[in-house]
């Protein structure tokens, strides 16, 4: 803390060798700094900060199940999209709109490493394509928070060059910090929590709620007796990943050793040698936890999460599928491949559930955020991009409006670009742009 007698939204857990910020408590004053240039926004409760999370999938959906009717409480939802019931009146589903630059360049990295960015990419030994959305938002909002972004994958990138010479890691990749470098993407659970909570030191296997719990109790004691139930409440949640982390931490230390003894670095082996989790279920929803975590104790307020990359070789015996992710979207019209997509979609709605469960002020962490789920193609037997599926959850704070179908399908192509949402979304959390990527206007009715 700052000062003996001082509490601020910016006041943090600290112990040996961490840090952890607060959640919202209502007995804290909130010290929210306007997030560009001090402009404050033109709705919404601007008390709270605005968040955006980006959900990827790669090789697209099962187009015959991918639909929703109706509005609001009254929405009906297509069978894949069936696990965000609980979010229909927090939930946009947005159809037909396309990235310009994916289309006609050759199949899989030409149609993936723009997909936020919009820019056209370039073939070849040499990288060069266009900054992405996030890390937009990130330069610009990023100096509010101690982290400017998170950018967390499932499955690890590869190299090489696809057979239409595109770099692979436009396949590997979503989220671009300038034309030519995609940002480093975290893909270790341990690796994430150590820097979410600036976790350091020979003590890392060690709790670190045991290291602040005397700075937590002096903090109990100042608040209110709701605040002293909602922070038991945060530690109590960040205990449970905690614990859910020191598996994985045992995993990455024993697969560094094993590579070291071979001469290998730990992420050129296939999983579960690479020391990531062999249940990309228990993967997923732990890198969902840090950005909700992240989100929860203002640690950052941009994140894009690599659920599985383009190519993927990801395998589902959970749900009954026995060929890997890639090949199965070849066959994105069967059964199978439902049940993938909509595996994918839970992930979305898993983190909707626990942004929804963090109070912050008369609503929740999910209602002042925004997630987003994409992915490259509509439909993976044919490569088709002519338009993606896209969900949005959450209400920037107000500012957006929710429970809604949204079809730009029958749009002339100026009027349905990625890029024109992009720029909706960035003018709706005070980045306000002239142009993105393939767009110089905003999208209607949004």
């Amino acid at each position: 803390m700052r000062s003996s007698d001082e509490l601020s939204r910016r006041t943090l857990l600290i112990g040996s060798g961490v840090a952890m910020g607060l959640p919202w408590l209502e007995s804290v004053p909130a010290a929210i700094e306007d997030d560009v240039n001090h402009q404050s926004t033109d709705a919404g409760d601007s008390r709270f900060p605005k968040r955006l999370a980006v959900l990827f999938m790669g090789n697209g959906i099962n187009p015959k199940h991918w639909w929703a009717r109706g509005a609001g409480s009254e929405m009906e939802l297509s069978k894949s999209l069936e696990p965000l019931q609980p979010f229909k009146t927090k939930l946009n589903v947005v159809n037909g709109l396309f990235n310009q630059h994916a289309n006609g360049v050759g199949i899989h990295p030409g149609q993936t490493g723009n997909i936020l960015s919009g820019a056209a990419l370039q073939k070849g030994a040499v990288l060069k394509g266009g900054i992405s959305m996030d890390q937009m938002l990130a330069a610009h909002m990023g100096e509010n928070t101690a982290v400017p972004s998170l950018v967390l994958g499932c499955e690890q990138p590869i190299t090489g060059y696809h057979e239409t010479n595109f770099s692979m890691a436009y396949s590997s990749h979503i989220s671009w910090q300038d034309a030519n470098s995609p940002v480093p993407m975290e893909v270790y659970p341990s690796l994430a929590f150590d820097s979410l909570f600036d976790n350091q030191g020979s003590r890392r296997a060690s709790s670190i709620l045991d290291r602040v719990s005397e700075h937590a109790a002096h903090i109990q004691r100042r608040v209110s007796q709701s605040d002293q139930a909602r922070l038991e409440e945060y530690l109590a949640s960040v205990r449970e990943v905690e614990k859910r982390v020191q598996l994985t931490r045992s995993l990455k230390d024993s697969a560094d050793q094993n590579a070291a003894i071979r001469g290998k670095a730990a992420g050129s082996m296939p999983r579960p040698d690479n020391g990531l989790p062999e249940d990309i279920r228990e993967h997923m929803k732990l890198m969902g936890d840090m950005i909700a975590l992240a989100f929860q104790m203002d640690k950052t307020r941009i994140a894009s999460l690599l659920l599985c990359r383009d190519l993927s070789g990801l395998f589902y015996p959970f749900l009954d599928v026995r060929t890997a992710h890639h090949p199965a979207s070849h066959d994105d019209l069967s059964d199978d491949y439902e049940r993938v997509s909509r595996y994918y979609v839970s992930q979305m709605a898993y983190l909707a559930e626990r942004l929804e469960a963090m109070p912050e002020g008369d609503g929740t962490v999910l209602d002042n955020s925004c997630l987003m789920f994409i992915s490259n193609m509509w439909s993976g037997s044919r490569h088709d991009s002519s338009k993606v599926p896209l969900l949005l959850a959450g209400g920037l704070g107000g500012t957006l409006q929710t429970g809604r179908v949204l079809d730009y399908t029958e749009k002339g192509d100026q009027d349905r670009r990625l890029c024109s949402l992009y720029l909706s979304l960035m003018d709706r959390m005070n980045v306000q742009l002239p142009s993105f990527g393939d767009a110089d206007t905003r999208l209607t009715d949004l």
